[in-house]
């Protein structure tokens, strides 16, 4: 059983917009303009062999790219096949928690992703405790991303020291799951990584040829890493990002960790 941490199902919206330009030019002819419909994401985790994907909303300033009920749709649709991670308005912090509250309480999302780049915040920024609050209580992860942007954003909010590292010490309780590894930050991605036992990685927009040599020494050198298994689909589909894994020579422990058993842990699905 494969987990994918990070997918989106995009609209047109979300697709065509300016701010993703960056992303066409680095896949050029592998980018399409219009919004699939969802069988076409099913058929490609069909393919790539991925059975279950975190599937996320995506909120701005300007408000909703991605809806939670888009997203909740695509569950209720599919519930074998995909789980919620809810996106909220982090300017409006009290409609956020009751957001964040309402799409796990009655559709069953398992997590909340906030993107530091769209929003110019880092996560230790006043506006994000609030929610890291709710996540407590709900028993969710907080989810983000981490290194540098690849739409034409600053990446400084998505350094993870000494951001992430204010975040996870002043709310150990919460599980945090740092996404698109951390370069050029890899190194205090790690070291968080090894230093607190509620924060995680994922791989998404990263084909396994693209790891870096630290990340796959740490997954080696330790089958209980936590280290999760992210395509970034539409961007990066899952039989691309999987494609070359047996040459990592993971362990039978170490290689189900990454595909699987960490994702089942952080976001305790049933």
């Amino acid at each position: 059983m494969i987990i994918d941490a990070w997918m989106q199902h995009p609209n047109p919206a979300w697709i065509g917009d300016p701010m993703f330009e960056s992303l066409r030019r680095w896949r050029p002819g592998k980018w399409s303009e219009t919004a699939p419909p969802i069988g076409d994401t099913l058929a490609e985790m069909d393919r790539a062999g991925v059975s279950m994907g975190m599937l996320c909303g995506w909120h701005g300033p300007g408000g909703p790219m991605i809806s939670n009920d888009e997203v909740a749709q695509h569950c209720q649709a599919h519930p074998d096949r995909f789980v919620g991670i809810a996106s909220v308005d982090l300017f409006r912090p009290m409609d956020a928690v009751r957001e964040l509250r309402l799409r796990v309480k009655r559709d069953g999302f398992k997590g909340l992703r906030i993107l530091p780049w769209v929003w110019g915040l880092p996560p230790d920024d006043r506006r994000y405790y609030p929610l890291f609050a709710e996540c407590c209580e709900l028993d969710i992860p907080f989810c983000t991303q981490v290194g540098h942007a690849g739409p034409l954003r600053e990446s400084e909010p998505g350094r993870p020291i000494p951001y992430l590292d204010r975040v996870a010490l002043e709310f150990p309780e919460l599980r945090i799951l740092g996404g698109h590894i951390g370069v050029p930050w890899l190194g205090e991605m790690l070291s968080l990584v090894m230093k607190y036992p509620n924060v995680f990685i994922d791989t998404s927009a990263y084909k396994v040829s693209r790891y870096p040599s630290d990340l796959v020494g740490y997954m080696r050198g330790n089958k209980r890493h936590r280290v999760l298994f992210g395509s970034n689909h539409p961007f990066w589909p899952a039989g691309e990002c999987l494609a070359g894994l047996d040459d990592l020579q993971l362990g039978v422990d170490a290689r189900s960790a990454f595909l699987t058993d960490n994702a089942w842990r952080l976001f305790k699905l049933a």
